[in-house]
């Protein structure tokens, strides 16, 4: 909105306010003592433009987007840590304290602690734990968590015998900001289907929400759940979902929450390789780019178009040409119903 009001432009303005019988030519008196405040007024403007995207919902950020939130009662959600449980391998009587640390192998290691003491029994023990730091990165899959960190090193060792679930990262500021336009656009009031969707929402891990008043009956609500990725969530988001709503529900309100039915979207296709391209890497290329499509129809569009998958596979910078797709073993689009969700299943490239 200020672009215009540059150095030169105010200079020549105060030089034009001044007396018309003085030098104002560079060099000159006048010019030299209005150049910096021509310089330091131009920098206020700046300012000024930043201020104007500082006070809207759709143009700021960080902590400014929380202090917008806040005028709509809505908070940006903390990152949670993920929990589970490790299992303890050694000799019978080895305590496992609380506190006790493990870590993932590999090039970004991720540690747990324990959050609950045990005594290997039976060669084993499997106590609770939870991840070190708040975030996505702690929910690490079956076997992941395979080294002891501490005093217990050589003594026993460690696995985690299930998915460690329920970590996410903080609220980023597109999704905060579609939260606030939500709470703005949609009015919530006395339990409305608005209202359910936007207590769905407040839980950290969940990203989007349906809500079906009276779907089994007066005075039943079903709410279904979708993650960060556009799949169903953990069982410990849903469980935290069910009990934030609860506690915030209408009286006399029947609620049933759950994740979203997964579909599985199998794709199967001969390529055509580009010099230099392998099969795993053009697999994982489509693999990325199906996800990402089915990513944008979450709860919005109920089709996945062949088409589409077809140019996720021409798009792959490792692939010529294709022939022989398949999708879901057919060659049409795949209606998902309502309340479920389509997700990446198998991708086979030959």
């Amino acid at each position: 909105m200020y672009e215009a009001q540059t150095k030169a432009a105010i200079l020549q303005r105060m030089l034009d306010a001044s007396p018309a019988d003085i030098d104002k030519r560079a060099g000159a008196p006048t010019y030299d003592l209005l150049s910096p405040a021509a310089i330091e007024l131009a920098l206020a403007y700046i300012e000024l433009d930043n201020v104007l995207n500082f006070g809207f919902v759709d143009t700021t950020y960080g902590a400014y987007l929380d202090s917008a939130a806040s005028e709509y009662g809505v908070t940006r959600k903390a990152a949670a840590k993920s929990i589970g449980a490790l299992t303890f391998s050694g000799a019978n009587g080895t305590v496992i304290p609380i506190g006790t640390r493990a870590v993932t192998s590999g090039s970004e290691p991720v540690y747990f602690v324990t959050t609950t003491a045990g005594t290997v029994s039976g060669g084993s023990v499997t106590v609770a734990a939870e991840a070190s730091e708040a975030g996505e990165s702690g929910n690490v899959s079956i076997g992941a968590v395979n080294l002891v960190v501490g005093n217990l090193v050589g003594v026993v060792t460690v696995a985690n015998a299930f998915n460690f679930v329920g970590g996410a990262d903080t609220e980023t500021d597109d999704a905060l900001r579609g939260r606030i336009l939500e709470r703005a656009q949609r009015p919530a009031t006395s339990g409305n289907a608005a209202q359910y969707r936007q207590w769905a929402l407040e839980v950290t891990g969940v990203s989007d929400a349906k809500v079906y008043p009276i779907w089994s009956g007066a005075g039943t609500v079903k709410v279904v759940l979708l993650d960060a990725d556009k799949t169903a969530p953990d069982s410990a988001v849903v469980t935290a979902a069910t009990t934030y709503i609860e506690s915030v529900r209408p009286i006399g309100a029947t609620v049933t929450v759950v994740g979203a039915t997964e579909v599985a979207i199998n794709v199967s296709v001969d390529v055509t390789l580009a010099s230099g391209a392998t099969l795993a890497g053009v697999r994982t290329e489509i693999e990325n780019g199906v996800r990402a499509y089915l990513k944008t129809l979450a709860f919005t569009d109920a089709t996945v178009r062949y088409t589409q998958i077809a140019n996720v596979i021409l798009d792959a910078a490792g692939v010529v040409d294709y022939t022989t797709l398949t999708v879901n073993s057919g060659t049409s689009n795949i209606v998902i119903a309502d309340g479920s969700v389509a997700v990446l299943g198998t991708v086979v490239t030959t």
